[in-house]
């Protein structure tokens, strides 16, 4: 405070005072806040307030005073379209507005230019002094000013979605990857966000995996009618055994009519609660969850519940039940259904199936049974969905009879995240050179052998931190290129250009950072302290387009969970890494005589990295000290 008022007092005598005290007094109001509203507002906020003000003193609706980031970021940095609505309103021509508007801002200390031009358009610059003052704040504030949702919500992130049994694949990654990301943005603007993989545990799988290991190892005492003792504690088959006999078994029931037929007959077994079926169950859990647990931990994702399709087995009765006792389930050919058209869809909404005429269940009745106990134990406000867009039909069924039926109230979020394909160069869904499906650990192996590789071509460190840092760049690679794509939309997997080191890439931010790691470094060996000193007004367009980018990051941290976009955090780290690299080479940081300056550059870039390291945690990978 002493370094800013001090500034403020040195500056050159034709500054405005009123801009001297307002913008101390913005560096401040965290601190008398304290009496009332605690959160340090966006700079956006600051801006529309200062815009709404002024519409709302040349007479007009406040609500005009819109301000968005500009378009033309050569002509201006954000800008307001407001007069060109009100004019139609006012019968107005909206440049007269705009001036009009533009003539009152001129007394703000936000801007240091304002200018109105035809047709209507206000075009904002920021004032250097005020700028400076807000990354002062961004320092000094938790979360860097961020401030978290007035009203936290309990949100269930559903992503995942493994087989038991089963290795992760290639077809494993986005819902992964996507769902720890939007999992972290939640609990990061204040939610309290649980994570839910929901495993595939309850099918026919089950079946044909004991039926298989029948065959295998009939002397195995859960295949024994009259074996009454205990069943083992140590499963009869390890992962790659069990990962084997689930294919074998599959394939069986596709040529082996007899086969399949008792492979249902164990699924039914087991699911009315047959003993030896459920000891040998809890054997394939037990080894499939290592496993699985493992491989997730390899990719940085963790689970708050670890919950499957057998958990919500206990539920369906009742809720099949409920939805016949109220009138919305009847049958239709021998299955049970329940309505979901609404008027003004657009396409054709079908019945959601509840139970097959062999009075089976299915993926619909297990995932409305899921809401069922989330609803008794969580009563989640805001469920969301991250899974294949191929199932957009399903859940709108789903979240159709869960509000129709009073499983949810009416205004329960209920999200559906669909995500496309990861592809090969040849546009078709990733594969193996063999034309098989990629396990999720080879994939990762060969990223991150890839990294290594780029490392080791101007290699300045042991093999041991090469390996590491290797490890750290391979995952951020993947992770990045996925999640910088829109959710939606198809993706091609480059090898390549994914561990590249330039360019629109994770590698990229991370050697951001670790280059900003390296000035410290530097600096602290010349004698200097990282943590003192003050951001000073910036004197060059690099400086101060760094800070613009700076200043936006709770808009962007708000906006991507609001959206459930992480492919927008994506978009600004890349985007304040290029302004850090901008002003790393058209500015002398070490070499800058001015120890004040000097301190406040460093102060700067140690902001950067800051905010860069916890973007990238929230998008679930981590940087290494240097590479």
């Amino acid at each position: 405070k002493i370094l800013l008022l001090k500034r403020h007092l040195e500056r050159p005598s034709g500054t405005d005072d009123r801009k001297r005290r307002f913008s101390l007094n913005a560096y401040n109001m965290p601190r008398r806040a304290k009496r009332g509203d605690k959160r340090m507002k966006t700079i956006l906020h600051v801006i529309t307030q200062e815009m709404e003000k002024a519409f709302r003193d040349c007479g007009y609706e406040a609500s005009y005073g819109k301000v968005t980031l500009s378009n033309r970021p050569d002509l201006c940095e954000y800008q307001c379209n407001g007069a060109m609505a009100a004019a139609k309103a006012y019968k107005k021509k909206p440049i007269e507005i705009a001036q009009a508007v533009v003539e009152k801002l001129k007394e703000s200390s936000v801007f240091e230019d304002v200018n109105a031009v035809m047709p209507g358009f206000i075009n904002l610059k920021i004032d250097a002094s005020f700028l400076a003052d807000y990354m002062n704040r961004m320092c000094s504030e938790n979360k860097f000013g961020m401030d978290e949702v007035e009203k936290p919500e309990t949100v269930i992130v559903d992503y995942g979605g493994a087989n038991v049994a089963k290795p992760l694949h290639v077809g494993h990654l986005r819902a992964a990857v996507i769902g720890e990301a939007i999992k972290r943005m939640g609990r990061f603007v204040g939610h309290k966000t649980i994570g839910d993989v929901h495993l595939g545990d309850w099918g026919l799988q089950m079946g044909l995996i004991i039926e298989e290991l029948k065959d295998r190892q009939p002397d195995l005492p859960y295949f024994d009618e009259a074996y009454t003792g205990e069943y083992p504690k140590e499963a009869p088959f390890t992962i790659s055994e069990l990962e084997e006999i689930y294919p074998a078994a599959s394939a069986k029931s596709k040529v082996d009519e007899v086969f399949k037929e008792r492979a249902q007959e164990a699924t039914f077994k087991l699911q009315k609660g047959y003993a030896p079926y459920r000891a040998l169950w809890n054997h394939i859990m037990n080894v499939s969850l290592a496993d699985l647990k493992k491989n997730y931990a390899n990719l940085n994702v963790e689970f708050d519940l670890w919950k499957g399709e057998s958990d919500a087995e206990p539920y369906i009765p009742g809720m099949v039940q409920k939805l016949i006792d109220d009138g919305l389930a009847h049958e239709s050919q021998g299955a049970l259904v329940v309505d979901v058209a609404e008027e003004g869809d657009t396409k054709e909404i079908p019945p959601c199936i509840i139970r097959k005429s062999d009075g089976a269940s299915l993926y619909a009745t297990s995932d409305l049974a899921t809401i069922v106990e989330r609803e008794q134990d969580f009563k989640p406000d805001h469920y969301v969905y991250v899974v294949d867009k191929r199932q957009d039909l399903h859940f709108t069924q789903v979240f159709r009879v869960a509000k129709k039926a009073g499983i949810v109230p009416q205004e329960r979020k209920l999200d559906f995240v669909g995500f496309g394909t990861m592809n090969g160069r040849d546009g078709k869904p990733f594969k193996t050179r063999e034309g098989g499906v990629m396990r999720l650990e080879d994939l990762i192996a060969q990223i991150t052998d890839a990294a290594y590789d780029r490392i080791m071509e101007n290699r300045t460190v042991s093999e041991e931190e090469a390996r590491e840092t290797a490890r750290l760049v391979g995952i951020a690679a993947l992770k990045y290129g996925d999640l910088s794509n829109q959710a939606t939309k198809d993706y091609v997997f480059d090898l390549d250009r994914f561990v590249s080191f330039e360019g629109n890439t994770g590698p990229y931010i991370l050697y951001t950072i670790a280059r900003i790691n390296s000035i410290l470094k530097k600096y602290e060996e010349l004698g200097g302290q990282v943590s003192g000193g003050a951001i000073l007004a910036p004197e060059g367009e690099p400086e101060k387009t760094l800070m613009l980018a700076l200043a936006r990051f709770s808009e962007v941290m708000h906006t991507s969970f609001e959206e459930l976009a992480p492919h927008k955090i994506c978009a600004y780290i890349y985007e304040l890494s290029n302004a850090l690299n901008h002003f790393y080479h058209e500015t002398k940081i070490i070499a800058e005589e001015n120890k004040e300056r000097q301190a406040g550059y460093i102060r700067l870039v140690t902001l950067t990295r800051d905010v860069l390291t916890s973007s990238i945690h929230l998008l679930g990978f981590e940087a290494p000290e240097r590479m």
